[in-house]
């Protein structure tokens, strides 16, 4: 899937995004460092300068997702994608939030936002900044 179009619209042009897969372990293991929640979560996502992130998935637990969601792997693959980049431009859980998560789902994935609504009423929060190595 191609991010580049998307990434453009939310982050800009200059801003260096990098998307990596991990898998369950890994991802538990991330969680566990940086949100103190110890198991596997969809995406995560780390702000590492003013113009720079990354923005991690795991595919099984999407996978494992998607009847929850009723999405296809793509569109909640997608959906997650604008999440952890609206997290990385400095956006909390909120409503504003979700507008902007339907505003970009409807124009790139042609789709209401509707089944994803439990997930954003959540306390879960998914942007921490990770630690300068």
């Amino acid at each position: 899937m191609e991010f580049k179009k998307i990434k453009q619209d939310i982050l800009g042009k200059r801003y260096s995004l990098s998307i990596a897969y991990v898998s369950e372990k890994k991802s538990r293991e991330l969680n566990k460092r940086y949100r103190k929640i110890d198991k596997a979560t969809n995406v995560l996502s780390f702000a590492l300068h003013k113009d720079a992130g990354e923005i991690i998935l795991c595919k099984s637990v999407i996978r494992k997702e998607l009847k929850k969601f009723d999405r296809t792997f793509e569109q909640l693959l997608g959906f997650l994608v604008i999440h952890g980049m609206l997290h990385l431009k400095g956006m909390e859980h909120s409503s504003r939030m979700e507008v902007a998560e339907n505003k970009y789902d409807q124009k790139y994935f042609y789709r209401s936002r509707h089944g994803i609504h439990h997930y954003q009423s959540s306390s879960r929060r998914i942007s921490k900044r990770r630690k300068k190595s």
